[in-house]
């Protein structure tokens, strides 16, 4: 049995408003056995005194492409997949290395790289995947140009794509209990016309009434949810009618829809961080024109659609989008998101809201007794000053996952 006491701690619990002084903590393995003001009797274990710095839960970021290492989504189905996993596998170490110590990736990770995480192959935060997204043709996960008449050229019939391309009830039911059966944590629906994409504008409804209830239905079998990009009132309003648990970006949500969110007990994952990236570097990493002509019809409403949420009580959680090398802004998203919210609402959406939409509350996203020892270790007050976590190299001594010490930079 390993153990590790943790003392001298300011314990954020990823609920509270203020931290707790005096705590000790006992971990047992992966767990959190024990907090207390009281010392730590025991001769064993290994022990960690901060000194009176903060010990918080480890990020979860909930919207995240750890394949996604290009500028162009089109051209990653003609790289080899064994490149792409290399890639992946690098975005995620330097992922837990910013304090992420679970990620839920909104499409392209599968079975096989969750695996290889679990088994201590890679180092990595958790990881919760999805698979491929399902897009309707002609829809968010088509990539195809306008002159690309190849059906055999749809993104959905490579397995190293984002997506699939599915149409209709049969097929949006096969390809959902597909993806399931190789043990997707949700399942990934394009509900709206995107960015990244070629020919589907912002406002463009993606999937009709049935096939949005079909995937619903299957992966309540299952057990499982079903998180869907959306950027307009209306295609929120019928992603939330028809069951959708989580909303993916919202940009353009009304307090009205915002509401109907937290009636329908749903989540929205706001991802800002990505328009700003894309909009000052996006030129640069070779992003093509069409997604910088439809960036701005998302981006300016971004920091609105947080103060809608805000005012309807919608829980709201943590994502970022990015791909390629816009991945190092990951952190800069709780500078944006404190422009409109307390610094502490900040830290639950990127803590225990997130371990609440991946099922995982108690577990993940908190500082108690029984959780996993996911947490860090920073000197200062982030409930303060969230550049503590800006400068991660700097300010956070300790990273830990799964009660092992993944950074100890405290000498």
């Amino acid at each position: 049995m390993a153990l590790t006491i943790i003392e001298n701690a300011c314990v954020f619990d990823g609920f509270h408003d203020e931290l707790s002084e005096g705590q000790n903590l006992v971990i047992e393995n992966d767990i959190i056995r024990e907090i207390s003001s009281e010392p730590v009797k025991s001769q064993s274990g290994t022990r960690i005194d901060v000194k009176g710095g903060t010990v918080m839960p480890g990020l979860i970021d909930a919207h995240v492409h750890v394949t996604d290492w290009n500028a162009s989504p089109a051209e990653l189905i003609d790289q080899p997949s064994s490149l792409t996993t290399l890639f992946a596998a690098r975005n995620l170490k330097k992922m837990l290395y910013r304090g992420f110590t679970t990620v839920r990736d909104a499409c392209g990770a599968d079975f096989g790289l969750a695996a290889a995480v679990d088994q201590g192959i890679i180092e990595s935060p958790r990881l919760f995947f999805v698979g491929q997204a399902l897009s309707p043709t002609g829809g968010h996960g088509d990539f195809r140009n306008p002159g690309n008449d190849s059906m055999q050229d749809l993104c959905s019939c490579s397995e190293r794509g984002l997506s699939q391309i599915v149409d209709g009830e049969i097929e949006v039911r096969r390809a959902a209990r597909n993806e399931l059966r190789k043990g997707a944590h949700a399942v990934k629906i394009m509900a709206s016309g995107g960015v990244a994409s070629p020919t589907d504008p912002i406002t463009n409804l993606q999937f009709s009434e049935a096939e949005i209830i079909a995937v619903v239905e299957e992966a309540e079998f299952w057990g499982r949810y079903v998180m869907a990009h959306a950027y307009t009132v209306e295609a929120i309003k019928r992603c939330l009618e028809f069951g959708v648990r989580s909303i993916e970006h919202g940009n353009l949500i009304d307090y009205e829809t915002a509401k109907l969110a937290n009636d329908s007990s749903a989540f929205v994952v706001p991802t800002l961080v990505t328009y700003q990236a894309m909009y000052e570097r996006g030129a640069d990493i070779g992003l093509p024109k069409h997604s910088i002509d439809k960036l701005n019809d998302v981006r300016d409403a971004g920091l609105r659609s947080l103060e809608y949420l805000k005012a309807a009580g919608t829980k709201t959680g943590f994502g970022t989008d990015l791909f390629g090398d816009l991945q190092s802004e990951q952190l800069r998203e709780l500078m944006i998101r404190a422009e409109v919210d307390s610094n502490v609402d900040v830290l639950r959406s990127a803590t225990s809201i997130n371990a609440e939409l991946l099922g995982m509350d108690g577990k993940l996203g908190c500082i108690k007794a029984g959780a996993f020892a996911d947490l860090l270790v920073i000197d200062g007050n982030p409930l303060e000053d969230l550049m503590l976590l800006q400068k991660e190299s700097q300010h956070i001594t300790h990273i830990m996952k799964a009660g092992k010490l993944h950074v100890d930079n405290s000498s």
